[in-house]
């Protein structure tokens, strides 16, 4: 009796404690959901720093790009470690710190430029979403039909690639290479059922990207799958500017070239659904995440587009370069994928 009425006093003392337990991080959580969300940084324009294995976060400057880590060290500050940081609020308050530090000429870590190996312009996305067949003049040049709703795919984290990189041809599956050059719109907070016009408060920035693609493999289903998930195929930045900086998205010049020759033309006005459309109408499907990112479509001037007898593929040492108006010039070769 007296055993059975210790157990009973033993589970009710646990019931009790793990009931408190579970209260606080119910309380907790409803705290949380009813703190004001962080505002979204601004002001910046920022990059990954590649290192052997790890990047870092860089900023660009008027004295030139600033090595965020380095910058920190030695000092009591909290900084982001990358661009995902700063999207999702991370030492944003450190960081606008060492910016100011270097704007005012005091000691700090600036690198050139040049110097810099870039990584892509984000590097955790949960989710990448493309763009099919977004601008009009780019529909008229293969000859398809207008989308009565965005087409969307997608792609993976191992396709991402940044400034300055090079391609891994996969030359023993495919051989029709293309360049997409596209405007990427990457999400700063949480977007769920969103509508058009509240959808670009939900925007971080903006990138330059590139929708590298194998023809034949994207034809030879009905899936686009294969065609535009190869390793690098998903080439981005070097920058990943902050929505303020570029204003109207849909008011970019957006230019390709590939061996020095301009291959493609256009402005972002030409797009058939705007990015705020793209963003609510994606959050309608999915909830959107800060970090996910999404092509926005390419303009006419594709090898694609052309008649087949003037379809010169791309191919190994090809260099090819994107650049948009606000958003900065993009640049990488390509090789051949080694085993």
């Amino acid at each position: 009796m007296a055993s059975t009425r210790r157990t009973f006093l033993r589970n009710a003392a646990g019931a009790i404690a793990l009931a408190g337990v579970a209260g606080r991080a119910e309380a907790a959580e409803e705290k949380a959901k009813s703190a004001a969300p962080e505002p979204m940084a601004k002001g910046f324009t920022l990059c990954n720093i590649k290192h052997d294995g790890s990047v870092s976060l860089g900023v660009k400057t008027s004295k030139g790009i600033l090595d965020v880590a380095a910058a920190a060290k030695g000092r009591k500050l909290s900084v982001p470690g990358s661009t995902d940081d700063v999207i999702r609020g991370v030492g944003v308050a450190g960081l606008r710190q060492l910016v100011a530090d270097a704007e005012a000429g005091k000691k700090s870590a600036l690198v050139g430029e040049a110097y810099v190996r870039f990584g892509p312009a984000v590097t955790r996305p949960e989710k990448i979403l493309m763009m099919g067949l977004n601008y009009r003049k780019h529909i008229a040049e293969v000859k398809a039909k207008t989308p009565e709703s965005p087409t969307f795919f997608n792609k993976f984290n191992n396709s991402l690639l940044g400034h300055g990189g090079t391609v891994p041809l996969p030359t023993k599956v495919a051989t029709k290479f293309d360049y997409e050059s596209e405007l990427v719109v990457v999400v700063g907070k949480r977007a769920r059922d969103v509508t058009p016009g509240d959808a670009l408060g939900h925007v971080f920035g903006y990138a330059t990207g590139n929708d590298f693609t194998a023809r034949d493999l994207q034809n030879k289903t009905t899936q686009w799958l294969l065609g535009k998930t190869c390793d690098g195929f998903g080439v981005l930045g070097p920058w990943l500017v902050t929505a303020d900086l570029v204003g109207d998205p849909q008011n970019l010049k957006i230019e390709c070239w590939v061996n020095g020759k301009q291959v493609q033309g256009s402005n972002t006005s030409d797009m058939i659904y705007s990015c705020a459309y793209l963003v609510s109408y994606a959050s309608q499907h999915m909830t959107l995440e800060a970090g996910d990112i999404i092509y926005t479509g390419t303009p006419e001037g594709v090898i694609n587009g052309k008649p087949p007898d003037q379809q010169v593929w791309l191919k190994p040492g090809d260099k090819v370069v994107t650049q948009i108006e606000k958003t900065g010039k993009l640049e990488f070769d390509l090789g051949i994928r080694m085993a």
